[in-house]
């Protein structure tokens, strides 16, 4: 506890909040002391009473809380202060909102459990300068988990670049990463330095490693054991202190496998590897996510109805955060200048159907090889429920993967559109155990 002034601060980790919020505002205190305590740098942000007379601190995110009858949030401009009106401090979007507002531009939001966790471990790992290999779906957070490895590590106030190799000419790719001398080529009419050695000192994401040719798979290997790169043109190779962190969407095992990733690669970069779910497969991250959209993407940000983050937390999210986005962005467009988004104003990129809505069986003729695939892996994965006597744990166990994924493969084959025998998406209507 520190004493500054008038006031006294609280420290819970990553939050601080003085005793007259804990006092007005106690439950909602102590619900976001729950989740920021688990992640982040000390006392980067603050929570304080609205109408309490706190010196505030001009580098945290400050969150004033004050309860209302019309919940809103109001930002002062160039500060980083934010004014919370909530009249439910147990409710699900008093919380997202509060996560929202403490949250500094660019770092992670999280509230479900395992992305807790995750965050948590990253932290751990940030403090070490071993590779970081983060596998896990398009638009899941793969960069913003990145960028906070590096801020929380010894290598925090040196470059952090970002690089996406799929989005690089396989051509240019060996010259963008490594260098080259004049003349290395045609059009090489000045030197250039190459990522590596541009991020000296920091951090390197290489963002959809599983894309890099092979040819260049070997150079990068080389880059990572020696620590030293070779520029096109030169003969002497060039030491270089870079922290690497590749992220995949792929399965980079099967890959392997299948010879499209050198496996000394993959073992180089597989220290310590991190994993990001599907955002279906964390739904306590969707409301905080969709404040933190809502306050991006607008100078003044409504607020979520209730039923609106019920609609939010029914879908299914093949896009992720990158579709949550979307739907937040046309929201504030439909919403307009009313202050509370209702579910009016969502709209999904495709018609949305509930998890357990049932939906009809696709005709023959339109199977393709993918959704041959699926029906094949559906029929296998409904077998097992079936044999299971509709047990998730148990045939989830039987398959080999975890119940989640599960669960994530039972929505999936809801959302093609595959009937499952007149068995809900959660496999209960087979007995229903879990």
């Amino acid at each position: 506890m520190v004493n500054r002034g008038l006031e006294m601060i609280r420290d819970c980790g990553a939050l601080q909040f003085t005793e007259a919020a804990a006092k007005a505002h106690a439950a909602l205190v102590q619900r976001a002391a729950s989740v920021l305590s688990s992640y982040g740098a000390d006392g980067q942000s603050l929570l304080a009473d609205a109408f309490e007379n706190a010196k505030l601190p001009p580098r945290k995110q400050v969150v004033l809380l004050e309860r209302s009858a019309m919940p809103a949030i109001e930002r002062q401009p160039g500060s980083r202060t934010a004014t919370l009106r909530y009249t439910d401090g147990a409710g699900e979007a008093a919380l997202a909102a509060v996560l929202a507002c403490a949250a500094k531009p660019g770092a992670p939001i999280a509230a479900d459990p395992e992305s807790l966790s995750v965050l948590a471990l990253a932290e751990r790992i940030a403090a070490t300068d071993i590779p970081v290999l983060i596998n896990g779906p398009t638009g899941t957070g793969k960069e913003v988990l990145s960028r906070f490895i590096h801020e929380h590590s010894a290598r925090a106030d040196k470059p952090f670049i970002a690089i996406n190799c799929a989005a690089m000419p396989e051509a240019m790719l060996e010259a963008l990463l490594f260098g080259h001398q004049k003349g290395a080529f045609t059009g090489a009419n000045a030197a250039s330095e190459g990522f590596f050695r541009a991020a000296d000192g920091g951090t390197l994401l290489l963002d959809e490693i599983a894309e890099m040719p092979l040819t260049l798979q070997a150079k990068l290997l080389r880059a990572l054991q020696e620590g030293e790169v070779v520029p096109l043109g030169a003969t002497q190779p060039v030491k270089v202190d870079v922290r690497v962190i590749a992220c995949a969407n792929r399965d980079l095992p099967l890959e392997v496998e299948e010879g499209r990733f050198r496996a000394d690669l993959y073992y180089r970069l597989n220290v310590f590897p991190l994993a990001l779910r599907a955002l279906c497969e964390r739904p306590d991250d969707i409301a905080p996510l969709a404040f933190a959209m809502a306050m991006r993407h607008a100078q003044v940000a409504p607020w979520i109805s209730d039923e609106a983050l019920a609609m939010l937390a029914a879908h299914s999210w093949p896009g992720n955060v990158r579709e949550l986005e979307n739907v937040m962005r046309r929201a504030l467009v439909l919403a307009g200048n009313a202050p509370v988004i209702e579910p009016a104003h969502i709209i999904f990129d495709r018609p949305a159907r509930l998890i357990n809505e049932p939906v009809a069986v696709p005709a023959a003729g339109d199977a393709k090889l993918s959704n041959i695939v699926q029906m094949s892996e559906a029929r296998a994965i409904l077998s097992t429920l079936e044999a299971c006597n509709g047990s998730r744990v148990a045939a989830a166990r039987q398959l080999g993967i975890s119940e989640r994924t599960l669960r994530y493969r039972l929505a999936s084959f809801r959302e093609a559109g595959i009937e499952v025998n007149g068995r809900s998406a959660d496999g209960r209507a087979v007995g229903g155990r879990r």
